[in-house]
């Protein structure tokens, strides 16, 4: 048996996180790494102790909103924004980090993730806009879209 890459590893770890996601249209997950270790996760859902879409519905679909567009009209916090939100919460810094994510980033993320001063983002699915390239090119952050990880867990028994 192989083992698996690093990459594959953490982004294995962001899919399983995404299964909290109380988003109807996608789960997303988001792991922040440091020196191979998790300093934050995420998932995309409604703000804690509100209610969420599985409860209410989807006020984008209700409102035919397309993906990528008028974010604002959306009860869940991103994953990325989320795995931020936890690291300052618990009073650790993002900055150097990798953050492992099932998606790209939308462009609102983006700009968090600049800020929080991230060296890397490493992904498997892209997300329906592309305007982050530029902005992590700019910003001098590395980015990869890798192969999509196997969901299959090998372990010995």
């Amino acid at each position: 048996m192989e083992r698996i890459s690093i990459d594959e590893y953490f982004l294995k770890i962001a899919a399983v996180v995404a299964e909290r996601s109380t988003c109807r249209r996608r789960k997303v997950g988001a792991v922040a790494v440091r020196d191979k270790q998790i300093l934050s996760t995420g998932y995309n859902g409604a703000p804690a102790k509100t209610k969420d879409c599985l409860e209410l519905g989807c006020l984008r679909d209700e409102n035919n909103i397309p993906s990528g567009k008028m974010h604002e009209i959306c009860r869940a916090i991103h994953a990325e924004q989320n795995s931020i939100i936890q690291g300052c919460l618990h009073g650790v810094s993002l900055e150097g980090a990798t953050v492992y994510c099932t998606h790209t980033p939308c462009i609102l993320c983006a700009k968090m993730l600049i800020n929080a001063k991230i060296k890397r983002y490493v992904s498997f699915k892209e997300y329906s806009e592309d305007a982050f390239v530029d902005l992590f090119k700019e910003a001098g952050i590395k980015f990869d879209v890798l192969k999509k990880p196997g969901s299959k867990i090998n372990f010995l028994e």
